[in-house]
């Protein structure tokens, strides 16, 4: 494992609804320091952070760390949509382990508002603008276009491999009993299979109730990555290391294939995932436990095949026989997911990646799965990036 560079640290904290939490600059300081305090470092220890959010002014990074301290360190804003959270995550590992600098935060954050996501910049070329173009073409349901373009892609492999909505609601009633273990999680409540099907639809097109869809949510987290040299001088945790990591973006098939499915990112996914397994030497049959984007249900069974889990078209028989729960193949999701933890778009992946590495420490608590000694996690922003990451147990 030389090289690998060593995740110290992690700290998120509790997601809220909008408008019931603290602003974001709180909110970034207190995940940060809690992911410092778990690495058993100062903040005066890091070299570089690199900070994502999706809303907010320039230099939000700035004004959420300056909180936590002002030693002039480089402060690198990003935001790649949903994938935010690991984007910074991925560049801070790159940094580390070019030998660039030896200890980097990684933080994500964000304030959100109630409702749908909307763009906020009217007067300039869209970056969805193909995108939106082609959903329309393919999927025009007179519904927000998040609900669109993962409601269509659900519509897509329901018709492609004889699934039926059921498949959805037992991935959310499944994600509602994981939640219930976590303390972290907006929506702790179990639901059934049925009482999924029974809510309120929000896409009747593509039978999408809203117990599919995860909540808007505000919140932080923060991963301290080290090099393998600062854990050993400063004798900080070693357990978790990044293994392997890709980040992936669109192919002009996204638009060519004219494929629901790919215009939400299955191709970016599957792409990134057998990069990540060919750079470790790993297979998915090897994985004990996922945190994988579900920002709607339908895209959590897209994914169990993007990302190998199971053949493509056979997610319903995954789901069927438990094979990703407890007991079962692969854990996915211990956390309860983006469907019940919910989606504050920046800090998402940092918040998959704290959950992992409690995972991979033992530390995970009613939620823990039994043994588990390698971790992989998934982050999708449509427009678009994919980031894959594998964690193993060093020791």
């Amino acid at each position: 494992m030389q090289g690998k560079a060593v995740v110290a640290g992690v700290g998120a904290i509790p997601f809220g609804k909008p408008g019931a939490t603290e602003s974001y600059d709180l909110m970034a300081a207190a995940a940060t320091r809690r992911a410092l305090a778990d690495a058993g470092l100062d903040y005066e220890d890091v070299q570089q952070a690199i900070v994502g959010y999706v809303y907010g002014d320039s230099t939000s990074g700035q004004r959420a760390l300056y909180g936590v301290g002002m030693s002039g360190i480089p402060i690198v804003n990003v935001n790649n949509n949903c994938s935010t959270g690991s984007t910074a995550l991925f560049l801070a590992r790159q940094l580390v382990e070019s030998g660039a600098v030896d200890c980097v935060l990684a933080l994500g954050f964000e304030q959100m508002r109630p409702g749908a996501l909307t763009e906020h910049w009217s007067d300039r070329p869209s970056p969805f603008a193909r995108f939106d173009e082609l959903c329309a073409a393919i999927a025009p349901y007179p519904v927000p276009l998040a609900l669109r373009y993962f409601g269509g892609a659900g519509v897509e492999y329901m018709q492609r491999h004889g699934a039926t909505a059921r498949l959805f609601a037992r991935v959310r009633a499944k994600a509602s009993r994981h939640a219930a273990h976590n303390t972290g999680a907006l929506l702790r409540k179990v639901v059934t299979e049925e009482e999924v099907l029974a809510a309120p639809l929000i896409c009747a097109e593509a039978g999408m109730t809203r117990l599919m869809a995860c909540p808007p949510t505000c919140g932080a987290a923060a991963a301290i990555i080290v090099s393998p040299a600062f854990a050993a001088r400063r004798n900080l945790d070693r357990r978790v290391v990044i293994a392997a990591q890709a980040m992936t973006t669109d192919r002009p098939g996204t638009f060519d294939k004219r494929s629901m499915l790919a215009l939400v990112g299955a191709d970016m996914s599957r792409e990134a995932a057998d990069l990540v397994y060919e750079q470790a030497g790993i297979g998915p049959g090897d994985i004990d436990v996922v945190e994988l984007h579900d920002c709607f249900a339908q895209n959590e069974a897209i994914s169990y095949e993007a990302l190998r889990l199971c053949p493509e078209g056979g997610a319903e028989q995954f789901v069927a026989d438990g094979d990703n729960t407890y007991g079962g193949r692969v854990v996915t999701n211990p956390s309860g997911g983006l469907l019940c933890k919910g989606h504050p778009l920046g800090a998402t992946g940092l918040a998959q990646c704290a959950e992992l590495v409690e995972q991979l420490r033992g530390e995970a608590g009613e939620r823990q799965v039994a043994g588990a000694r390698i971790a992989l996690q998934h982050n999708l922003g449509l427009g678009g990036a994919c980031v894959v990451t594998l964690y193993q147990r060093a020791a």
